[in-house]
């Protein structure tokens, strides 16, 4: 879809179903989100705004925001889990979809 031929009503009701849409532990429609309206939030100064701007912004800022959050939870996951998956023992071999053979 081309945003250049939206209306600046449609623009700001997509952005806002991609945002809410983000909280269904979907934090990849947020980095879409981001990166599609990133452009249309923070326009040149040279181009006029619109009443609408202001609103896609904060939709743009919240979701790089909650990309970045999620990020940061699952690299710290990925860590602990691959760090401490031998010493939880059964527990994580559950958690596991493969468990790797040999000494830990």
């Amino acid at each position: 879809m081309n945003l250049s031929k939206v209306s600046n009503e449609k623009k700001l009701q997509l952005c806002k179903i991609y945002f809410r849409t983000g909280f269904a532990l979907l934090p990849f429609v947020w980095a879409v989100n981001f990166c599609w309206f990133f452009k249309e939030a923070f326009k040149t100064p040279s181009s006029p705004s619109y009443p609408e701007q202001q609103q896609i912004k904060n939709y743009v800022i919240y979701s790089a925001l909650g990309t970045l959050v999620w990020i940061l939870i699952l690299t710290a996951w990925i860590i602990i889990f691959q760090t401490k998956r031998a010493d939880w023992g059964a527990v994580a071999d559950y958690m596991s979809f493969i468990i790797p053979l040999g000494k830990p």
